[in-house]
């Protein structure tokens, strides 16, 4: 149990290799940062920052080279959404063409309390 633990931490920290890294520390604080808001479009349910997949090593080399290039946060989130949508991005943005994505937890609560409140009165009334 105590291997496995060890091999899932390090497994995880390690997925920036060191040839990536950026020597300027801002520049590479910045890089991880947008890296944790990016899906891995491959994985999907972890950030380029996490994942060993080739396509998140191609996503985290552009994003250094471009912020490298002088861009701003902004830009380069609005170059990874250009190009592969508001789903690459872990929080998607609270727009119509996404309002399914947020409401659609909130409707499904309020339908599952409504399921066992009806079911109670039910019960009650037998």
């Amino acid at each position: 149990m105590f291997i496995c633990l060890i091999q899932f931490f390090s497994s995880n920290s390690y997925t920036v290799e060191p040839n990536e890294i950026l020597e300027n520390q801002k520049q590479e604080f910045r890089a991880r940062n947008i890296s944790k808001n990016i899906r891995c479009m491959v994985c999907q349910n972890q950030s380029i920052d996490e994942s060993n997949a080739p396509l998140a090593k191609d996503l985290r080399i552009l994003i250094r080279n471009k912020i490298k290039d002088g861009k701003k946060d902004e830009e380069i989130y609005k170059f990874l959404t250009d190009r592969y949508g508001d789903f690459i991005l872990l929080k998607p943005p609270f727009k119509l063409n996404t309002l399914a994505l947020w409401l659609l937890p909130i409707i499904f609560v309020l339908f599952g309390i409504f399921i066992v409140f009806s079911h109670n009165k039910k019960s009650k009334k037998i």
